[in-house]
């Protein structure tokens, strides 16, 4: 389960149903190419996906042990969070239409906050494109979604995910101990960034 940030903001009611329905009427295709909202269609594809190992190693709140079951369960979950206007689970299609990545958004309008998590296909990763599809997505969140602070968190030995997140201008703010879904608990890097913050580093 996504945890909230460390810093807490207030929303007034009229802010958090702001975004909440922004939440509830996003068009994903703001995050680029190929997108769509998970459904229960695309539950084999994600088992495929999420049972490598290099694809769901590093994160934290992935339902284990990944089968179909775990995985009819979880996309469930997040469309029943879309409903609330809490959270986005987000796939990213190929050419072939297969899912080749997720990010899941999780929200807490009444903090006026959000997290970004989520992987691509083993043999996408490294290609220079994390970066900027990163830089993407956090523009995306704080621009349609009204939010105005966001935190992140990766495991410590996923460097690659570090440097990106550093390159962005998130403020690393020590380690926070994570709880997977299955009650164990994981060290991980955290950072936070409010959205005026982002708009002063990247000009929007």
């Amino acid at each position: 389960m996504s945890t909230p940030p460390k810093t807490v903001l207030h929303a007034s009611q009229a802010e958090a149903e702001a975004i909440r329905e922004a939440v509830r009427k996003a068009d994903v295709s703001g995050l680029g190419p190929n997108r769509a909202l998970a459904e229960m269609k695309h539950v084999p594809g994600l088992v495929e996906l999420l049972s490598d190992e290099r694809v769901s190693g590093p994160i934290y709140d992935l339902p284990r042990p990944i089968t179909t079951e775990s995985v009819t369960r979880w996309v469930a979950e997040r469309q029943a969070e879309h409903l609330a206007g809490e959270g986005l689970l987000v796939l990213t299609l190929d050419e072939a239409g297969k899912v080749s990545g997720y990010s899941h958004i999780a929200v807490w309008p009444e903090r006026s906050s959000a997290e970004i998590g989520g992987a691509i296909r083993a043999d996408l990763q490294g290609r220079g494109q994390g970066g900027s599809g990163m830089r993407q997505s956090f523009a995306w969140i704080f621009e349609t979604l009204g939010v105005r602070l966001m935190c992140l968190t990766a495991a410590l030995d996923n460097v690659r995910s570090q440097k990106g997140i550093d390159a962005a201008g998130f403020r690393r703010m020590g380690e926070r101990e994570v709880v997977r879904p299955d009650g164990t608990t994981r060290n991980s890097v955290y950072w936070e960034l409010t959205r005026e913050e982002w708009e002063k580093l990247h000009r929007l």
